[in-house]
């Protein structure tokens, strides 16, 4: 009898399921899975190492670069950890403005986790709509800092700028008449704040739509029910956080156990799974799309009534107006030292986390009292759940890879860093 030996494949680098530049190489007996190795690196790019050589403002846009799907999220756990070094506290306005964010960001990133997903277990549609709602938020986005992703809008001590007054407007083109385009920008004729909550007020519709299309699908619930299952204890010991931690079970939400900014002040639910399976965890992320909205309202409301300061009035950590730097000498200096040296910060260490889209993503800072860090250290949600995947997909078939490696909503700018 000719001896029967497994096989060695390759999932990658390259994958359309991958989302990015991951290598597995996969034991296969038949089309049963044995082992995963998953290899990462191939999109290192050496961040917390450009940042040691940078001073700290000038580091916040790499973070946008990390995970390239929730951007401001990853600027506001860099952002924390300078403040809390320096000992300062932004406006209440500002802080409301960066949970506001936070929320668009965790709506922009599930949106783009849906889409995709669907798309790999053959759901085509999901992915059309999904990419519909995101384009209202990343208009937001473009609204507040000039572009579309990669924001720096978080900075020590507040934010960049208020929220504008106006929306852009679509105009008339070959493509789009006037009448299409009145109807275009009906929600644009106010300010960013009245867009915004117009967008809360339909997508919960839209998110029906996607549990019309997903939640009671027999393919779906087939691709999905019983793959990829972890039990509360051992996500526990894997490290796992966020939508994969609550999926299993465990209502671990930073947000509401060690709550920064104002969601202490906030009414908003954790969702929490049952079974740990990539469906639970799927209704996870379709309830926390709903409760996002929900936080995003009360930000909407409170930033209506209460107007302010949005960047502490520090001339040694915030650049001046620009036509204080044209006309007064002072500010231009503070201007210029502000954006070739930045600012000294005192010695210590310090650990700061956010509940980012993906879970709980920290930086870890050490200061030597210069303007660079000694050290900065990223703690990227994503890595510890790739790390689970070769438990997670052993004993399931080859098509089940995709779906825990969508399941597990990775993006490989923070894994490989």
């Amino acid at each position: 009898m000719p001896g029967i030996r497994n096989m060695t494949l390759n999932f990658g680098p390259q994958h359309p399921a991958a989302h990015g530049v991951l290598r597995l190489v996969l034991e296969m007996d038949g089309e049963f899975i044995q082992r995963a190795d998953p290899h990462i690196g191939l999109l290192h790019r050496a961040t917390e190492k450009l940042a040691e050589s940078k001073p700290y403002n000038q580091s916040i846009g790499y973070m946008d670069r990390l995970d390239y799907v929730s951007m401001m999220c990853n600027e506001h756990a860099y952002v924390l950890a300078i403040e809390r070094l320096l000992e300062i506290e932004p406006p209440l306005r500002a802080r409301y403005i960066r949970v506001l964010f936070d929320e668009v960001t965790r709506i922009l990133n599930h949106l783009m986790w849906l889409g995709a997903h669907g798309l790999d277990i053959g759901a085509m549609s999901m992915f059309l709509y999904c990419f519909r709602e995101r384009e209202d938020l990343m208009d937001c986005y473009e609204a507040v800092s000039g572009t579309r992703m990669h924001a720096t809008y978080y900075r020590p001590g507040g934010v960049y700028r208020d929220l504008p007054g106006e929306m852009p407007r679509y105009t008339p083109s070959k493509w789009h008449d006037a009448a299409e385009v009145k109807s275009l920008n009906r929600a644009r004729e106010g300010s960013l704040l009245d867009f915004i909550e117009d967008f809360t007020g339909r997508f919960p519709g839209c998110v029906d739509d996607y549990e019309t299309l997903l939640t009671e699908n027999r393919i779906w619930k087939q691709r999905t029910v019983g793959i990829g299952v972890v039990s509360p204890e051992r996500a526990l010991q894997l490290g796992f956080s966020g939508p994969m931690l609550r999926g299993s079970g465990v209502a671990w939400d930073l947000r509401r156990k060690q709550s920064y900014e104002v969601y202490d002040e906030l009414d908003f639910q954790v969702p929490v799974g049952v079974n740990g399976d990539c469906y639970d965890r799927y209704l996870v992320r379709i309830e926390e799309l709903r409760e996002s909205t929900r936080i995003i309202r009360q930000c909407v409301q409170w930033l209506r009534a209460h107007p302010g300061p949005v960047m502490l009035e520090d001339a040694k950590l915030a650049p001046p107006k620009r036509e204080e730097m044209k006309l007064d000498m002072e500010s231009l200096i503070h201007h210029f030292k502000l954006f070739s040296e930045g600012y000294c910060v005192p010695e210590g260490e310090v650990y700061a986390a956010v509940e980012h889209p993906k879970g709980e993503f920290g930086i870890y800072l050490v200061s030597d009292g210069s303007n660079k860090p000694y050290r900065v250290k990223i703690r990227a949600a994503g890595f510890a759940h790739l790390a689970a995947l070769d438990e997670m997909v052993r004993g399931h078939m080859l098509a089940d890879v995709v779906a825990v490696i969508g399941t597990q909503d990775i993006v490989f700018g923070e894994v490989d860093r």
